[in-house]
């Protein structure tokens, strides 16, 4: 006899809980006999936050996985190719030292692709002085260049660069929605009004204001900060790291370009002010910025002259958006039948665009733990344990950005390089890399949302200095590390001269038809 089919009950809508409906029917089997049955429901009344529009690349093997076209995000979501992040002013303040900006690039070293490591030879000038973000890939002239990653020929998700998105938020919800019910998601748009829990404390059903009480197998809460299911009914608490990433706040304004043919940059500015950053990203008609800062440094009447000055005369008309959040995370995210997912689950701050890099992480892990035979406890722990972890290797990694910091303008800056605020794990990776650079050995891909390669453009981006002196007579490869990053240098004039520029790949893109409708492309996916 057939058992019955797993009943999945997504609390919420937004990006995470559309994205993580959209994978799950597609991994769970939604449109087939023995699959999961899986359910939205998301109140009309409640709003998207989408502090940020940007991604990681991981986004697009997400993306194909649910059988959204790469057409067609840009085509709907105001979307433009995202190649990394440039860091302005995060060294030094603005006028001082040599080095203004760094690219955190997306693109892997070749040295990742099993030949020599060239990064101790860099450390011992081989390169001359040129920049690490500059000698070890060709992806920051190309940035420079606002040169697009691909060319509109190359099939969907692919390019010569590894790129992820900028895209609106809202959109994107929207699209993940149409795809996802095309998926086989039902779409329930009502509020939720109550949670009723068993004696054992698991989710027994929730309470909707017009369609009842909607029950499960497995509960999954994407309610956001408010945390419905995980947080307000089954009690689990949320573990604040304001004590190490000291941003709480936000204000945002969305800037249209003064002409249809204004370039569009190639990845996220991130510009280091006062009490805090500010992130530009560039999409089809408009930009979208804001200023991240900490309420303990900052007033938001201060915060807001911040931006407005950074905007310049676009400034001055512009309506701006008031955000708080309390940097931290759930130690446990998995409780009996419920899961968190997006902000109900961990949030820091815009930067590196983390809060959909965590929703794709936890889709992924719940599509590979499903409880399946009912083995709830047994997920329930590897997904919290392996959670966890990476929660925990996320924080040390953006406080990398802040902990290097030589910028003495302001206590915001002195606060951050205080020993007392970086995390001992932190700490001890530092220690290891004032002899030897980082390499892969440090990280655990099953936990390390960020490879060696991100930490190496942050750690030199930010003017880390790795002694390898003592071992510089033994270093026999000096000629050939030479003439790997005269290599990259020739790549990178070649990328420079043949790629098109961001803009002309969006109009090269979207004057083509956009192939297979969202239906007939959810038929074909594999």
């Amino acid at each position: 006899m057939r058992a019955e089919a797993k009943q999945v009950l997504i609390v919420g809508g937004g990006t995470a809980g559309w994205l993580t409906a959209g994978y799950l029917a597609r991994t769970l089997g939604a449109d087939l006999p023995g699959g999961a049955r899986i359910t939205l429901v998301e109140s009309p009344e409640i709003g998207i936050i989408g502090v940020g529009e940007g991604t990681f690349p991981t986004i697009r093997r997400t993306l194909a996985r649910i059988g959204v076209p790469e057409k067609e995000l840009l085509r709907r979501c105001e979307a433009t190719f995202k190649q990394g992040v440039k860091f302005v002013d995060w060294l030094h303040p603005a006028g001082q030292g040599t080095q203004a900006n760094y690219l955190h690039g997306f693109q892997e070293a070749d040295d990742r692709k099993g030949g020599p490591e060239y990064l101790p030879y860099w450390l011992l000038g081989e390169a001359g002085d040129t920049p690490w973000d500059e000698a070890s890939t060709p992806q920051k002239r190309t940035v420079d260049a606002l040169r697009g990653p691909k060319l509109a020929s190359h099939p969907e998700y692919a390019g010569v660069m590894n790129y992820a998105f900028h895209f609106d938020a809202g959109a994107l919800a929207e699209l993940l929605r149409d795809q996802s019910v095309a998926n086989g998601v039902r779409h329930i748009s009502d509020t939720v009004v109550d949670v009723f829990c068993t004696e054992e404390g698991a989710i027994s059903g929730v309470l909707t204001q017009n369609h009842g009480v909607q029950e499960a197998d497995l509960y999954i809460d994407c309610t956001g900060f408010r945390a419905e299911l995980i947080g307000k009914a089954l009690g689990q608490k949320w573990k604040s790291c304001t004590d190490v990433l000291f941003c709480d706040s936000a204000i945002a304004a969305q800037v249209p370009y003064g002409a249809p043919d204004t370039p569009i940059q190639s990845a996220t500015l991130s510009t280091a002010r006062d009490a805090g950053w500010i992130w530009d990203i560039g999409l089809q008609t408009r930009r979208g910025t804001g200023y991240v800062y900490s309420s303990a440094h900052c007033e938001p009447e201060e915060a807001e002259r911040t931006l407005r000055s950074y905007l310049g005369a676009q400034g001055e008309a512009v309506t701006t958006r008031r955000l708080r959040f309390d940097a931290g995370y759930r130690e446990v995210n998995w409780h009996k039948n419920c899961v968190a997912v997006g902000l109900s689950s961990g949030f820091f701050e815009p930067l590196e665009a983390t809060g959909i890099v965590f929703s794709e992480i936890a889709a992924g892990a719940i599509a590979n733990l499903f409880p399946w035979a009912g083995d709830y406890e047994t997920s329930a722990r590897q997904f919290n344990a392996i959670m966890l972890q990476r929660y925990e290797r996320a924080r040390d990694f953006l406080k990398l950005h802040y902990s290097l910091t030589r910028r003495v303008d302001s206590d915001f800056w002195i606060d951050n390089v205080r020993q007392e605020t970086i995390p001992d794990s932190l700490l001890e990776l530092l220690d290891r890399w004032r002899h030897r650079p980082p390499n892969e050995k440090d990280f655990n891909p099953n936990i390390d949302v960020f490879p060696a390669t991100s930490w190496q453009c942050v750690l030199y981006g930010m003017g880390w200095k790795t002694d390898l002196s003592a071992q510089a007579g033994v270093m026999r490869l000096r000629a050939e590390a030479r003439e790997a990053f005269e290599q990259v240098r020739r790549q990178s004039g070649f990328a420079v001269e043949n790629l098109p520029d961001n803009r002309a790949l969006l109009r090269q893109m979207l004057a083509e038809p956009a192939g297979s409708t969202v239906q007939a492309f959810a038929g074909a996916a594999g």
